[in-house]
């Protein structure tokens, strides 16, 4: 008699948990993000590239080429911004390559760090499968690595250029993940050694477009097209060698979001800056931003 009570009240539970998240999930814009960013991405190259598969993505979703970084136009402080929603006065990562905050975050959460949408998806949805692929290990001092699944530094990526994307096809058709953050190094190596805005960056920027080509071919392989969101974007430009500065160059940034209920080929009017990013990641999945976060999401994106 005693099992049996407790084997009912072990099967009303997980009724119960179905049904809050399938609940939760109908009232999600999508079932999964995978979000790609592109260090050294600046926004002037739209002119100019070959990038078919990006500009697909443009057409049939919604962009902002006027995103603004954080300053210093940097690494750590930028990523850091795009995921904690939140600038460096706020969550501490001053400096180009910051492993822990320069400043003192102005809050921790409890795997004692300031509150990154890894985190914040991994507390309202426990079950979500959360991966991070990067080709800078920089990056996995910001993403609370905790909170993931799955978090592979594509430390090969340096001499073997498809290292990065072989993982991410693989992880989308294995796991077909809630969200997954891909992080592409070299446009930024490329950036420093010959220069931004020149044929040696261009040329490197239509072989990222290439890699985009084979996730977006993986999700469509995975059955999962339909129900996905895709966010492209950057941490920062660049201008001459280098990057850090005050000029537009190195502040303006794409951001393009494509997927269901996304408009299409629309230019969002928003002033937009890097830590709008999270909050608008948190919109798709109906979460919660933290208090700490400044961030609006990018509304105006959707249907």
């Amino acid at each position: 008699m005693k099992n049996t009570y407790l084997i009912a009240i072990l099967l009303l539970c997980c009724l119960i948990s179905c049904t809050q998240q399938e609940k939760q999930s109908s009232e999600w814009k999508a079932k999964h993000v995978i979000l790609i960013g592109i260090d050294a991405w600046g926004a002037y190259s739209m002119n100019k590239a070959n990038i078919p598969n990006i500009r697909s993505l443009m057409a049939n979703g919604s962009y902002n080429l006027k995103k603004r970084s954080v300053l210093p136009s940097s690494s750590a402080p930028n990523w850091a911004s795009m995921y904690m929603g939140a600038g460096p006065e706020l969550h501490g990562y001053c400096e180009w390559g910051s492993q822990i905050p320069d400043l003192p975050s102005r809050i921790t959460n409890t795997d004692k760090i300031f509150p990154t949408i890894f985190s914040v998806l991994r507390e309202a949805v426990p079950d979500a499968e959360i991966g991070n692929i990067c080709e800078w290990n920089g990056i996995r001092y910001l993403v609370d690595t905790l909170s993931l699944n799955y978090d592979k530094h594509v430390f090969e990526a340096e001499k073997d250029s498809s290292a990065t994307v072989r993982y991410a096809v693989n992880y989308i058709k294995e796991r077909k993940p809630t969200f997954l953050n891909i992080v592409y190094d070299a446009l930024d190596h490329t950036g420093h050694a010959v220069g931004h805005d020149t044929p040696g960056y261009y040329t490197k920027l239509e072989e990222i477009d290439g890699y985009i080509g084979e996730i977006i071919a993986a999700i469509k392989e995975a059955g999962i097209w339909d129900e996905t969101i895709i966010i492209v974007t950057a941490d920062h430009g660049g201008i001459k060698n280098n990057h850090g500065g005050r000029t537009m160059e190195e502040m303006e940034t794409p951001f393009i979001i494509s997927g269901p209920n996304i408009k299409s080929n629309f230019e969002m009017p928003e002033s937009m800056m890097q830590f709008d990013i999270a909050p608008t990641i948190g919109y798709i999945f109906g979460l919660k931003s933290p208090q700490v976060w400044i961030g609006r999401p990018m509304t105006s994106a959707f249907k």
